[in-house]
């Protein structure tokens, strides 16, 4: 069975299964071999950049020594241990930051031209996957809505190297029968598991049920499990107490990992006494208080505000360039006239109410407490909610209630890393996975230059985002 740690280098494959890493502002040394002989035909030094960790630590002039998909030494520039004849690409002035991660998303209905089940295709997903990676991320957990062994066959693909694109996590999704994601969703997941004829929801009515759907889960190697804890407004039945319980017992039993969709803070107490990993909604407001802050952090638990979601839809986001560079103009358009005719104030804000200083002070207490904030997006589960764009926008959330730059990017690199067991993921650092994104600008002075991107490497390769955008941009017959 697979946990959540052989997310690693052991489906990559890499060079170090152990790494121990001695961090200082100086100096990054790495148990790899010496670099003294000849070099690998694939070894590459990226030269003078200033390098971003992803886990709180900076080197101002640094360098990086990647020989194939891996991470070999990280220093000062002048310092690490490159072999001869290496190939040297000069980043002077650039900043370098690891892969980004989603840990909340929906993949394969959002088609761009159109949303739905229609859209959910193998050819798509592997489309979204790439616009991930054109926005710089290296990673995206899909939470619950794709049929089991599609998505497995695409992991496989995926590590055999027939697949590129962001690496695709999944989790299998449990609610209610018949419940789960929102009802406009929910008409789509039912229609792709009819179409596909595998299990995308399986619906949880007694506890043997929820025991029997795990070890089912467990038994394919799926290392997650996302419940949807919500009764929509009162438009569906809520997962009840004693079946969520017995869901996350046998998980854990299993070594699997729970998180949560839920939309009510009132339920996350019997959520964290029961053992859930993740919260994929915050529900930031007056009712996340210091000591619910308190509590998710002794839990061990981590959480995503995921606060775009709402907060896009009240902006004109088709004027924004860093959108319009992806995607056709014909999108574009679309996507201004549908907000033109969109009601004033609609959106919602993504948190339980209160207004602007009602998710500072929340987020302040979770930052405080030192809870696991994690950049997620929700981005496919309703139409036009754009991978890869979306996170760099909640990004800019997370600095404006209260994070440092630095804050937001461990958020958006080790810490997802670590929640998903993507274990060569999240940092640069010897051993890991060669996932990185070179900037024009520093993200440290101002979280928007995330968007600066100047060229996206994983697995020690270059995104072709030049050809990527030709082919998104372009308007067909």
């Amino acid at each position: 069975m697979r946990t959540p740690e052989h997310h690693s280098g052991a489906r990559f494959t890499g060079m170090c299964a152990r790494v121990a890493i001695v961090l200082t502002t100086a100096l990054v040394t790495a148990c790899a071999p010496s670099n003294s002989g000849p070099a690998s035909a694939d070894a590459v030094l990226y030269q003078g950049a200033r390098l971003i960790l992803g886990d709180g630590n900076v080197i101002e002039s640094g360098a990086m020594l990647v020989e194939g998909d891996r991470i070999v030494e990280v220093g000062n520039a002048g310092a690490v241990d490159a072999p001869a004849g290496v190939t040297t690409v000069d980043l002077t002035g650039k900043t370098v930051i690891p892969a980004l991660i989603d840990a909340h998303a929906h993949l394969g209905y959002e088609g761009y031209t159109a949303w739905g089940a229609d859209s959910y295709t193998r050819e798509n997903m592997i489309e979204n996957l790439e616009r991930y990676a054109y926005y710089g991320f290296g990673a995206v957990f899909s939470a619950g809505s794709d049929p089991d062994d599609f998505a497995l066959a695409l992991e496989a693909s995926q590590e055999a190297g027939e697949v590129g694109g962001a690496r695709f996590v999944f989790a299998a999704g449990m609610a209610p029968p018949g419940q789960g994601p929102n009802n406009q969703f929910l008409v789509h997941t039912v229609t792709v598991a009819e179409r596909t004829g595998m299990t995308v929801l399986r619906g949880i009515a007694t506890e043997d049920d929820a025991r029997a759907a795990v070890r089912e889960v467990a038994a394919k190697g799926i290392p997650f499990v996302k419940i949807w804890v919500d009764d929509r407004g009162g438009t569906q039945q809520k997962l009840a107490p004693e079946l969520y319980r017995a869901v996350i017992s046998e998980a854990r039993a299993n070594g699997l990992s729970v998180v949560v969709h839920q939309q009510s803070t009132d339920d996350m107490p019997g959520l964290l006494d029961a053992g859930v990993t993740g919260f994929l909604h915050g529900r930031l407001g007056p009712s996340l208080d210091e000591a619910l802050a308190l509590r998710i952090r002794e839990a061990g638990a981590y959480l995503v505000p995921n606060l775009g979601l709402g907060e896009l839809r009240r902006e004109r986001v088709a004027d924004d360039p860093f959108l319009q560079e992806a995607v056709r103009p014909s999108v574009v358009a679309r996507l201004g006239e549908a907000f033109d005719a969109r009601p004033t104030g609609g959106g919602g804000d993504g948190g339980a109410g209160g207004g602007e200083q009602a998710l500072r002070e929340s987020f302040g207490h979770l930052l405080s407490a030192g809870v696991d904030v994690v950049l997620g997006t929700d981005a496919g589960a309703v139409p036009d909610h754009f991978f890869g764009y979306t996170g760099h926008r909640e990004l800019e959330i997370f600095v404006r209630l209260g994070m440092t730059p630095m804050q937001a990017i461990v958020a958006a690199t080790s810490r997802p890393a670590e929640r998903l067991g993507l274990t060569d993921m999240g940092t640069l650092a010897a051993g890991k996975s060669a996932d990185f994104v070179v900037l024009d600008a520093n993200p440290l002075e101002g979280i928007r230059n995330t968007r600066s991107i100047s060229s996206v490497y994983l697995r020690g390769r270059p995104v072709d985002r030049d050809g990527l955008r030709s082919r998104w941009t372009a308007e067909t017959q």
